[in-house]
């Protein structure tokens, strides 16, 4: 008997075929959905969101990283860079600009809102 594999669209497999590793939703996985979900179910996300902003504005982390931007697009020229090679390029070191007093403060608030909401 040849079943419909619900991960994977197209696909089919037989109950005693078993599924690749990457099609099982590891226990990391399922509780970083679970946690998502919760955030935004009771709009902590957003919250979160907002504060983060507000505080890479007031490190300056923004002006930086558009500094960044400019640098990029000043080396390559205007008429060879792409959005998609502008977000490739200036991707990690945004995530590394983000000071770690800021990571800290929004994990705190996670842990928080977690603890507040542990029935996940």
């Amino acid at each position: 008997m040849r079943t419909r594999n619900l991960f994977t669209k197209g696909t089919e497999c037989s109950p005693a075929d078993p599924l690749p590793q990457r099609q099982i939703m590891s226990k990391d996985s399922q509780m970083r959905a679970a946690i998502n979900h919760k955030l935004i179910e009771m709009g902590e996300r957003d919250r979160l969101k907002e504060l983060l902003r507000a505080k890479l504005v007031e490190c300056g982390w923004k002006d930086q990283l558009k500094a960044h931007c400019k640098d990029v697009i000043r080396e390559k020229g205007l008429e060879h860079v792409t959005v998609e090679d502008l977000v490739t390029e200036v991707t990690p070191k945004g995530r590394a600009l983000v000071p770690d007093s800021v990571k800290k403060e929004l994990l705190q608030r996670i842990r928080a809102f977690l603890a507040q909401h542990a029935t996940l």
